[in-house]
């Protein structure tokens, strides 16, 4: 990794934020956290360029619909991992620009580096 990408993790579980935050700051990445939808907007519309987000879009303080319309408002290009659970992978919550949907489970962390290393190598020209 040349440059310290910024990840935002959106996800209203405080473990599972945490753990990735530990996982992805071990790998190189400066990590911004996000509990609910208003804390996801505040970051994305705030000083920070951000360079991915990493969102599991099942917020009680606001729809996915929303959430997309903000976020392709300020954000068009923004890489989106969906990191959400089986019963959810029609979420509905549509991609910003590059989207790839990774299952939560007990070892989806692996999978979830490998697709953000992937999908930022991609931007690279």
């Amino acid at each position: 990794m040349n440059k310290p990408y910024h990840l935002l993790i959106a996800d209203k579980n405080p473990h599972i934020r945490n753990f990735l935050k530990r996982e992805f700051t071990a790998s190189g990445y400066i990590v911004h956290l996000a509990e609910t939808g208003k804390e996801l907007l505040n970051i994305t519309y705030g000083p920070t360029p951000l360079d991915l987000l990493i969102i599991d879009p099942d917020f009680p303080d606001a729809d996915e619909s929303y959430l997309t319309k903000k976020l392709q408002n300020r954000m068009p290009q923004l890489p989106v991992v969906l990191h959400t659970l089986n019963t959810e992978l029609d979420t509905g919550f549509p991609p910003l620009r590059v989207a790839q949907l990774i299952e939560k489970d007990g070892s989806s962390v692996e999978n979830l580096k490998q697709a953000v290393a992937k999908m930022l190598a991609a931007l690279v020209p």
